[in-house]
C-alpha cells in the first residue's frame, strides 16, 4: 500500500483500510467476470427481454428487504459477520446458477432473490465499514482506489469470460466462470476474518432517521439525488448488456465493450482521484451527469456496435467524474447528520432504501412500456430515464455544510 501513497497522494493507509480495498476487489473482480454474462445466460434460454426485467426486479425489491433486516442485525452483531452473510449468499447465488444450468430461467425470480439479498448484507456491512475505516479526508482516496480496482477487474473479467464462453460448447464456459466468481467470494470471506469485530451498541432506530428527513435539508436533498440516481440505473443495467449480444451474438464481443468501458474508467478513475478536491465536487458531478445524458442519444436511433463501443467509452468518462465527488458528499452528509455516530447503519439502509425504490420504478416502467407498447417503446423510455444522474445534481447543488458542525464517526 506504500506503492499506492506514491501513486495517489500522501494519504495514510491503514491495515482496515488496505483490506477493505482487497475485498472490495475480489468482490469486483467476481462480478465483472460473472453478472454481465449472467444476463445473457438467461437470455440465451428465454429470448424475452420482460423475463430478464423480471429477474432484475427480483434483485431491487429483495435488496432493499435485506438492507432493512441486515441493518437491524448490524445494529446487534459484529458488522463483519455481516458482511459475511452477504457473500455467503451471493455464493449461493452462483452455486444455485451452476446447479441449475439449462433450466436456470425457470428460477429467475429465485435467483434473482438470492443475488438481492447478498447485494444488500454486502454493501450494507461494506459501506458501514467504509464510514467507520475512512475519514473524511481519505474518503475521496477510497472512493478513488476503489474505483481503480473496479475498473481493473472490469478490464481483465469480462474479456477472460468471454473468451472462455465462446471458445466452448453451449453453457459449458459459462460453468467455469461461475465457478471462478464462486471461489473469489470465499477469498472475500477469508480476508473478512482479518478485519477488526466492529461489535455495535443500541436499537435500530428507523423513525429517528426518518424524522431527520424532515429536519435536515442536507439529507433530504442527497435522498432524492438517491432516487433519480436508481431511475437510471434499474433498465440500464440490464439493456445495455443484451442489446450488445443481440447485434453481435457473441459473448467475446460483450467482453470486449467491458474492456473499453473498464480501460477507459480506469484512467478516469485515477483522474479523478488524484485532482478532484472538494471545491470542484458539484462542478464535477454536473459535468458527469451532462455527459451520462447526452450519451444516450449516441445509441437511441442507431443501434451498431461501433456506437456502443462510443457509447462505452463515453460513459465510463462520466461515471468516475459524477460518483467518486457524489459518494464522498453523501458519506459527508450523513456524518453531519443527528447522532451520525449511533445511527450511521440507519442513514445507510435509508439512503439504500431510495436508490432502489428509484431502480424498482425503472424496471417497472420498463415492463409496463414492453408489455404496451412492444420493444420499440424501450428507446423512448431510456429518453426519459436516462436523466436520473443529471436530475440528481439539482439536488446535490443545494447542500451546504457552512452551518454544520461535522459530527465524529470513530
Amino acid at each position: 500500500m506504500n506503492i499506492l501513497k506514491k501513486i495517489l497522494g500522501n494519504i495514510e493507509v491503514t491495515r482496515g483500510l488496505s483490506l477493505l480495498i482487497l475485498i472490495g476487489g475480489l468482490y469486483s473482480l467476481s462480478i465483472a467476470l460473472s453478472n454481465t454474462f449472467v444476463n445473457v445466460f438467461l437470455w440465451k434460454q428465454t429470448g424475452k427481454f420482460i423475463d430478464i426485467a423480471v429477474y432484475n426486479l427480483a434483485i431491487v425489491v429483495l435488496e432493499p428487504i435485506a438492507f432493512l433486516f441486515a441493518g437491524k442485525i448490524a445494529k446487534k452483531i459484529d458488522r463483519v459477520i455481516v458482511l459475511r452473510i452477504g457473500v455467503i449468499f451471493l455464493s449461493a447465488f452462483y452455486l444455485a446458477v451452476l446447479l441449475s444450468g439449462e433450466r436456470a430461467s425457470a428460477y429467475i425470480v429465485l435467483l434473482g432473490a438470492l443475488l438481492g439479498i447478498g447485494y444488500g448484507f454486502y454493501w450494507l456491512a461494506y459501506n458501514v465499514l467504509t464510514f467507520e475505516i475512512t475519514e473524511p479526508e481519505t474518503r475521496d482516496f477510497f472512493n478513488g482506489f476503489l474505483g481503480v480496482m473496479t475498473s481493473f477487474s472490469g478490464i481483465v473479467g469480462p474479456i477472460f469470460a468471454g473468451f472462455i464462453i465462446s471458445s466452448m460448447e453451449k453453457f459449458t464456459g459459462y460453468k467455469i466462470i461461475f465457478s471462478f466468481s464462486l471461489l473469489l467470494f470465499v477469498g472475500a470471506v477469508v480476508l473478512s476474518f482479518f478485519l477488526h469485530r466492529r461489535a455495535a451498541k443500541g436499537s435500530f432506530a428507523f423513525r429517528d432517521v426518518f424524522q431527520e428527513k424532515k429536519r435536515n435539508r442536507n439529507w433530504r436533498n442527497i435522498l432524492y439525488a438517491h432516487f433519480f440516481q436508481g431511475l437510471r440505473e434499474g433498465t440500464f443495467a440490464f439493456v445495455i448488456v443484451v442489446w450488445v449480444f443481440i447485434i453481435t451474438k457473441s459473448e467475446l464481443a460483450l467482453g470486449a465493450f467491458n474492456f473499453v468501458m473498464s480501460t477507459v474508467q480506469l484512467l478516469a478513475y485515477y483522474a479523478v482521484a488524484r485532482f478532484i478536491k472538494k471545491q470542484n465536487r458539484k462542478k464535477a458531478i454536473l459535468a458527469g451527469g451532462i455527459i451520462l445524458y447526452a450519451a444516450v442519444y449516441i445509441i437511441l436511433f442507431k443501434l451498431t456496435y461501433p456506437g456502443l463501443l462510443f457509447y462505452a467509452a463515453v460513459i465510463s468518462i462520466a461515471y468516475p467524474l459524477l460518483l467518486v465527488p457524489y459518494q464522498s458528499i453523501t458519506y459527508d452528509v450523513i456524518g453531519t447528520a443527528k447522532k451520525a455516530a449511533d445511527f450511521r447503519v440507519e442513514y445507510i439502509v435509508f439512503r439504500e432504501l431510495y436508490v432502489n425504490v428509484g431502480r424498482i420504478f425503472s424496471i417497472l416502467a420498463f415492463i409496463i412500456c414492453v408489455s404496451m407498447f412492444k420493444e420499440e417503446s424501450i428507446r423512448y423510455l431510456m429518453m426519459v430515464l436516462g436523466a436520473g444522474h443529471l436530475i440528481l445534481y439539482f439536488f446535490v447543488r443545494k447542500i451546504s455544510f457552512k452551518k454544520m458542525n461535522r459530527a465524529i464517526w470513530q
